[in-house]
C-alpha cells in the first residue's frame, strides 16, 4: 500500500514557509531597552479609550487602556492584564 505523499508535502511546505518567515522576522528586530519616562507616561493614561485634537496642530491624538484581574476560581490564582497604547496621526496639506 502505497503512502500518500503529497498531502505531507503540502504541510511540509506550508509550516516551514512560516517557520522560515519567523526566523527571518526574528534576524530583523534589534534588541530594546526600558525608557522609564515612556513607562510613567503610560502609567499615568486613564482606562478608555480617549482621543485629542490640538486646535493649534494638524494632528489626532488617541490613548487606550484596559486593565483587568482575571482569577481562576473564587480565591485562586490569578494575573493582572495591564495593555496601553498611545497613538498620534498627522495631516498635513502640502
Amino acid at each position: 500500500m502505497a503512502l500518500p505523499l503529497a498531502p505531507l508535502a503540502v504541510a511540509a511546505a506550508k509550516y516551514g514557509a512560516v517557520a522560515f518567515a519567523g526566523y527571518a522576522l526574528m534576524r530583523q528586530m534589534q534588541p530594546g531597552h526600558i525608557n522609564q519616562r515612556t513607562e510613567d507616561i503610560l502609567d499615568e493614561v486613564e482606562e478608555g479609550l480617549t482621543t485629542h485634537r490640538p486646535r493649534d496642530r494638524e494632528q489626532l491624538n488617541g490613548a487606550a487602556r484596559f486593565r483587568r484581574v482575571i482569577r481562576f476560581g473564587v480565591n485562586g490564582p490569578g494575573i493582572e492584564i495591564d495593555a496601553t497604547a498611545l497613538g498620534r496621526l498627522k495631516m498635513r496639506r502640502v
